[in-house]
């Protein structure tokens, strides 16, 4: 692989719009060619008999199953509630407009 040089550096930091020094050039220019090669060596390891996988070791749903259990009566319901009315919960009003 060879080696990313500064003009290429110098054009990147333009097209991403950085305004880069003279000194840091030559030490991104090192620092990518690093990143490359990690990236090639990974590349590298890839072969086409192991499967893609999005995560190290086997995940299973650890959340209960949905149980449809009855729930309360409206009467029940309504039956802990400060105030009721029409079979509905009576609640103050909270804005000015008419209904």
């Amino acid at each position: 692989m060879a080696a990313i040089s500064r003009e290429e550096v110098a054009h990147l930091a333009h097209l991403a719009r950085l305004a880069v020094t003279e000194e840091e050039l030559d030490t991104f220019a090192g620092q990518l060619d690093v990143i490359l090669g990690a990236v090639a060596r990974v590349g590298e390891v890839a072969a086409a008999d192991i499967p893609p996988t999005s995560h190290s070791v086997p995940l299973t749903n650890v959340l209960r199953d949905d149980v449809v259990i009855p729930g309360l009566t409206r009467d029940e319901a309504l039956s802990g509630a400060p105030d009721a009315e029409d079979g509905r919960f009576r609640v103050p009003r909270i804005l000015e407009e008419e209904a």
